[in-house]
């Protein structure tokens, strides 16, 4: 959400500082990522693990309790996300994604939570290198993202409908279903987003799938479903490890 080395277009500045823009992406998907990162820091009792784009804090409160025994920071530029936050996570700082911006020091992080963050940026390549930075060699990084290529977004192109999650203004819906305007500048379907990571210097790159809380309630069956087969799920999860 920053442009290279400078702070944000006044544009999107207004846009994600506007407390009615949702910052949430669903507890089932926060609870999914918790237990995949509580199962890789087993082996490392009391990990630091920094939320990256924490927003208003309510995916880490759902994975606290998953994650205990861990502690868990949050970063957001946003000074209205980390005052909503600071009650439900505890310890948070403001920070960027350029270079340097984050305010921890070189391999000071055993894992990363990044969760709904890289489709906003103007520079994800920017970004992954902020996160690699902060992690330790071996550190995990737990990413999340909504899938381009999604099962309903799949149907929605074939009939020349706007794909789900794809947005072509920051001021209202076009020619896709919903009502919200979230900010979305990037997309990745399952084979862009390890390729992506791969080249940004993790490795072990796992991608798994979570349900979108956005689906109508009598889809939510057959969401639930597609996650069996990440490439086709709502969400996708990636874990990788770094360098």
């Amino acid at each position: 959400m920053r442009e290279q080395g400078g702070e944000p277009t006044p544009a999107l500045r207004d846009f994600y500082e506007n407390p009615a823009v949702p910052v949430a992406s669903g507890d089932a998907r926060s609870r999914r990522q918790a237990r995949l990162l509580a199962a890789a820091l087993a082996a490392t009792p009391g990990a630091l693990v920094v939320d990256v784009g924490c927003g208003d804090g309510t995916a880490a409160a759902v994975a606290g309790p998953i994650l205990a025994g861990h502690r868990i920071v949050g970063v957001d530029w946003s000074q209205d996300a980390l005052r909503r936050a600071q009650p439900r996570i505890g310890q948070v700082v403001r920070g960027a994604l350029d270079d340097g911006g984050l305010p921890f020091a070189d391999g000071c992080a055993d894992a990363v939570l990044f969760s709904e963050v890289v489709e906003h940026l103007v520079d994800p390549d920017a970004a992954l290198d902020e996160l690699r930075r902060i992690l330790r060699p071996g550190g995990h990084l737990m990413l999340s993202t909504p899938n381009l290529a999604a099962w309903y977004n799949r149907g929605l192109l074939l009939a020349g409908v706007q794909p789900v999650f794809s947005e072509v203004s920051l001021r209202g819906i076009h020619g896709r279903p919903g009502t919200e305007v979230v900010g979305h500048l990037r997309l990745f379907t399952s084979r862009a987003l390890r390729s992506f990571l791969l080249s940004a210097g993790f490795e072990d790159v796992q991608i798994t799938g979570a349900p979108f809380h956005g689906v109508p309630r009598g889809l939510r069956l057959i969401d639930r479903a597609a996650c069996s087969v990440p490439s086709t799920a709502s969400i996708l999860l990636a874990h990788a490890r770094r360098r």
